[in-house]
């Protein structure tokens, strides 16, 4: 937890301000140290308010915990909103939906580790808020994956289900090992994305005329 401020009060604060500020400070409490870990006398002190308001605005912990996975959720799927409509397509719009991603989680990297907290307590209410923004995100991914099928003139519907299997997997798998390597930089990890993935399926000639497309060189 961060070190404790002094109490400020709520009075001549706007609610959403004082929420905002609340929010902001549980999500990297509950990101770096999990669930079970954060009390919310913790998250009161670290917020320089008193407990009882944190209940009066969000009702119970889990109410709390919730709030920060659609905090969190409305960030990472509003971002990817945007870069897929950057009109990108196929590979390009792979690594601009990552950079995207990197950039928003670099000074922030707790967020993304609140969807996958083993700690959090069960609960439908949470399972379906994470059901949710998975859900949203993999709608996207399967968009991207369907327009650069189509591109190559493969309409094959279970090819276009499989290879968004892939890319889901692929995707994650890249940004927690991202996570557990903090001294690489979001550009650094762009960059590193751009290489694997012009290893694995690309001549490095194309994989510059890609990188190019996508303005990440």
């Amino acid at each position: 937890m961060t070190s404790p401020r002094p109490r400020a009060g709520s009075k001549g604060v706007p609610r959403a301000v004082r929420e905002a500020e609340i929010l902001a400070l549980a999500c990297r409490a509950f990101g770096e140290a999990g669930y079970v870990s954060v009390s919310m006398a913790d998250v009161a002190d670290a917020a320089g308010i008193s407990k009882p308001l944190i209940y009066n605005y969000f009702g119970s912990k889990e109410g709390l915990f919730g709030a920060c996975l659609r905090y969190a959720g409305d960030l990472i799927a509003d971002d990817i909103d945007r870069t897929a409509e950057a009109g990108q397509v196929g590979l390009a719009r792979a690594l601009v939906t990552l950079e995207g991603v990197f950039e928003l989680l670099e000074d922030r990297r707790w967020i993304w580790r609140l969807f996958f907290d083993a700690t959090r307590p069960p609960s439908a209410e949470l399972d379906a808020t994470v059901s949710r923004y998975t859900a949203r995100l993999t709608e996207r991914g399967a968009e991207g994956i369907a327009e650069m099928l189509a591109a190559a003139g493969n309409a094959d519907p279970l090819d276009a289900d499989a290879l968004a299997a892939v890319w889901a997997s692929v995707f994650d798998t890249l940004v927690v090992w991202w996570l557990d390597h903090p001294e690489v930089s979001a550009l650094e990890m762009t960059e590193r994305s751009a290489r694997l993935f012009a290893t694995i399926t690309l001549d490095s000639q194309t994989a510059q005329a890609v990188l190019n497309e996508a303005g990440l060189s």
